[in-house]
């Protein structure tokens, strides 16, 4: 079939498409709602079982989430598979539909969880679809995950995610971008909590007995902030501290919380370095570093700017220009 034919069969579907999304999108699936999120798989194996009967589909219960999804489609090929990854779940309270109903303004579809990203997946299973009702089959075979926990840190997801990655030749995260761009590259993400243990004292009767936690934490967060370097994409950010007990107390505790985010994993290790070498300004302070590097960086690697090339060049023969971005 020549682009033309394929886009063609694509319009065709256009309204069946919209209709499925809001019926995806209008089932509610609020991370850890394991109610809500079994009725979203539901839906997911049911359609994907519309498509063929002879595609895998697998739940995997996740206690306090709900089910993770997989579907094994187009499997006669001895070559590695590709691997499209989604999720389920959205950041949408339950009810949150009455406020921001499912809907179609100025030609855009709008509704709780459409972008992030139910109307992604519909998309998947639209263009699976079109390859069984034409008797085609992908070169490679593709293997799909669709995690109900990304929203919140995918607890329980990961460990599915970095296994299908082994296995994989290729990836596509079906997560959306702003204008329809392409990520070729996002920051990696650490977590971690600094306290500084002092020692309390009257702050107007003995005040030298004291060493102060806050002050030690103070410093420690200029400290903090000299790791960031902007000329490689590193930054370093503490955004809530605590600490005290009274306005006349030398305080004896506090803590604050660091988000650190990297571009690539010689940065995540040099930043890993430092915050296991802090040392107290004040010696009679004790400090303890909690957390870690949760997120690797997606590096724009060779193979990930060939791989979007490829992506580039199927684009333009429907005559679409796609783009790339790199985010934070």
């Amino acid at each position: 079939m020549n682009p033309q034919q394929i886009l063609d069969y694509f319009k065709g579907r256009k309204e069946s498409t919209v209709g499925l999304i809001s019926e995806f999108v209008n089932i509610e699936s609020p991370s850890f709602d394991v109610a809500r999120s079994k009725k979203a798989v539901d839906w997911l194996e049911r359609n994907t079982s519309g498509i063929s009967p002879g595609f895998d589909t697998e739940r995997i219960y996740a206690e306090g989430f709900g089910d993770h999804f997989k579907i094994r489609a187009f499997q006669n090929s001895d070559l590695k598979p590709i691997f499209i990854l989604g999720h389920s779940d959205t950041v949408h309270p339950i009810g949150s539909i009455e406020k921001n109903p499912t809907r179609i303004e100025n030609g855009k579809l709008f509704g709780c969880g459409t972008f992030d990203m139910k109307a992604n997946i519909v998309v998947m299973l639209e263009v699976f679809r079109f390859f069984t009702e034409h008797n085609l089959s992908p070169k490679r075979q593709i293997n799909v995950l669709i995690s109900c926990d990304e929203e919140v840190g995918s607890d329980t997801g990961r460990q599915h995610v970095e296994d299908e990655g082994r296995k994989a030749e290729y990836c596509f995260v079906f997560e959306p971008s702003a204008e329809g761009k392409v990520k070729t590259g996002r920051k990696g993400t650490g977590s971690y909590t600094l306290k500084t243990h002092g020692i309390p004292s009257h702050a107007g009767l003995d005040p030298e007995k004291g060493a102060s936690a806050i002050l030690e934490i103070s410093r420690q967060i200029e400290k903090l902030h000299s790791l960031t370097d902007f000329s490689v994409g590193t930054t370093i950010s503490v955004g809530m501290i605590k600490g005290g007990t009274a306005m006349n107390v030398v305080p004896a505790e506090a803590e604050c919380s660091i988000d650190v985010r990297f571009e690539t994993m010689d940065e995540a290790n040099r930043i890993e370095h430092e915050l296991g070498n802090l040392e107290s300004f004040d010696k009679r302070v004790s400090l303890e570093l909690l957390g870690a590097i949760n997120r690797p960086p997606l590096e724009r690697t060779d193979g990930v700017v060939d791989l979007f090339e490829k992506a580039k060049a199927a684009a333009q023969t429907f005559g679409y220009d796609l783009k790339e971005t790199q985010v934070g």
